[in-house]
């Protein structure tokens, strides 16, 4: 009989994806509803372009939405 690793590895890496996947679904988001408050606070899109990329955000996933 031969070993081949430490069983609970696999459940581990496992665990840790899916911690991951769900972290990056809220951050997701949490930048889509970000981006959504942006867009109703600006005067126009010229402004609302700018405070998105202040902020770091693109509004591409609200558009994707639609």
């Amino acid at each position: 009989m031969s070993w081949t690793g430490h069983p609970s590895r696999t459940d581990d890496h496992s665990r840790f994806a899916m911690a991951q996947a769900a972290a990056d679904a809220v951050h997701v988001e949490q930048n889509r509803r970000a981006a959504r408050v942006v867009a109703g606070r600006a005067i126009d899109v010229a402004e609302c372009a700018e405070m998105l990329a202040m902020l770091g955000l693109d509004g591409k996933a609200e558009r994707a939405r639609r």
